[in-house]
């Protein structure tokens, strides 16, 4: 399997130069040349067989080819999913009616980020180790990927990780679960802007090549393609066990768009699903740009669902790649000139290619409340605000007789303020992450300057 730029113009690589490089030289995000297809023993085997095991299965249909072999994936699937609370690693909870949600949160750090990211963790060690080399992962962070790279990467050989999360825009448990790791190899910045600011500078290292090279850059965030391709797993696995020959629904909670991607990517490769929902909270660009053909900036909008409170959608660009006929020059020509004017007329044919694939809505922040007080009411389930979102869209999109899963991304101890509000009642936070509520802290907060982060990144290889 090899992969190529969104925007044509960098090398071709493999997996692990996919893993490691992060953002092509080129600006552009890494996709295979050609989507794998599952076989109908693939298939079987994910609703049999132990979800390390159906991990490896289809993540080795992307990696085949590269420096990792299939025994070494098989035990870095295994290490990373014995790490989940859970012992399915990502169970179904049935609502009745053929409505379920898909609970994501049983890892570390209590969210759908850790699925991915203790897998990456470790692929990153195992490469750096075979090669004797390092990296410095740049990362930023709306909340849970920080939290949960953090966790992959604290102590891991050759990796330096600095995270940058925008102050005052994450919940108190979120910073908590960064700010409190004391391991010598990670780094927390505090960026006095949004999450798009934070993503903005991040970008803006990979462009710069000299530095690049010279620090050895590298990514945790969806751009990553070896992230995406572990949240393509849990779609084929949880369409295959509740499908019944019936292709299944989901609905997803979208701000980076890296989840609802890996869902599209599982239904390309075979697997039995049905509608896409894309669930945006009051920051909705991605609603707005199925309606209306035309993708336009807005101000970010503070809500209590922060990890969705974005303007640009990173993985965005790899769905585009394939409705623009995968021409990378047409995608960087139209990319810079909606990073330019925050505005952008999609090609004639792209928008309603965009509606064939996915539907959207928009939950509002008093109907976030709302459904996290019916969930309660209704079913004695507290959730977190950003399911929340995906409850109320999928709720009111969903058709006749459809099997619809809400993909829940977080547990809900780590948004108390929401589901205290809603509720009345305190989620109580599980017994492994209590201790970060009394420990020190430590981040640096800084402007929203990149000279002074990309000094900072540079000190740690001097």
């Amino acid at each position: 399997m090899r992969y190529v730029s969104t925007r044509g113009d960098a090398p071709i690589v493999d997996y692990t130069g996919a893993l490691l490089a992060g953002l092509a030289f080129d600006g552009g995000l890494y996709v295979p040349e050609s989507w794998p297809v599952l076989s109908d023993h693939q298939l079987e085997f994910c609703r049999d067989e132990p979800y390390h095991r159906c991990a490896s299965e289809i993540i080795w249909l992307f990696a085949a080819g590269s420096a990792i072999k299939r025994p070494e994936l098989d035990a870095i699937c295994e290490a990373a999913y014995a790490t989940f609370r859970d012992p399915e690693v990502v169970p179904t909870r049935s609502l009745g009616d053929d409505e379920h949600l898909l609970e994501l949160f049983w890892g570390p750090t209590l969210s759908f980020k850790d699925v991915a990211l203790q897998l990456l963790g470790r692929l990153f060690e195992h490469e750096l180790t075979r090669t004797d080399d390092y990296v410095t992962i740049v990362g930023a962070t709306s909340g849970d990927t920080g939290s949960a790279a953090i966790e992959a990467c604290r102590d891991r050989a050759g990796i330096e990780l600095v995270m940058l999360h925008p102050d005052g825009r994450v919940s108190d448990v979120q910073r908590r679960q960064m700010t409190t790791v004391t391991s010598a190899n990670i780094h927390n910045m505090a960026v006095r802007g949004t999450f798009d600011d934070c993503q903005d500078m991040v970008k803006a290292m990979f462009a710069d090549r000299p530095f690049r090279e010279a620090v050895n850059l590298a990514a945790v965030n969806s751009i990553n393609w070896a992230r995406v391709s572990a949240q393509v797993v849990y779609y084929v696995r949880t369409a295959i066990r509740l499908g019944g020959g019936t292709p299944v629904s989901f609905t997803v909670p979208t701000g980076n768009f890296g989840n609802v991607l890996a869902a599209h990517i599982a239904k390309l490769m075979g697997a039995p699903i049905g509608r896409l929902v894309i669930a945006s909270n009051s920051n909705d660009i991605l609603n707005r740009t199925l309606d209306t053909g035309v993708m336009s900036m807005e101000g970010v909008v503070a809500t209590s669902s922060p990890a969705m409170d974005i303007q640009v959608s990173s993985n965005f660009e790899r769905l585009l790649f394939e409705f623009y006929g995968r021409d990378g020059e047409a995608i960087a020509n139209d990319m810079t000139e909606f990073r330019s004017v925050g505005r952008l007329g999609l090609p004639d044919g792209v928008p309603k290619s965009l509606r064939g694939a996915l539907a959207a809505g928009m939950a509002t922040e008093t109907q976030v409340i709302e459904t996290i007080a019916s969930m309660w009411n209704d079913h004695g389930l507290l959730v977190d605000p950003h399911t929340a979102v995906g409850l109320h869209v999928g709720r009111r999109s969903r058709l006749e007789g459809e099997t619809m899963v809400y993909v829940a991304t977080a547990h809900p101890s780590k948004f108390p303020d929401a589901v205290v509000e809603a509720t009345g009642v305190e989620p109580d936070l599980p017994d492994h992450v209590k201790p970060i509520l009394e420990m020190d802290e430590r981040c640096l907060v800084v402007d929203q300057d990149l000279a002074t982060v990309q000094s900072f990144v540079a000190d740690l290889r001097s």
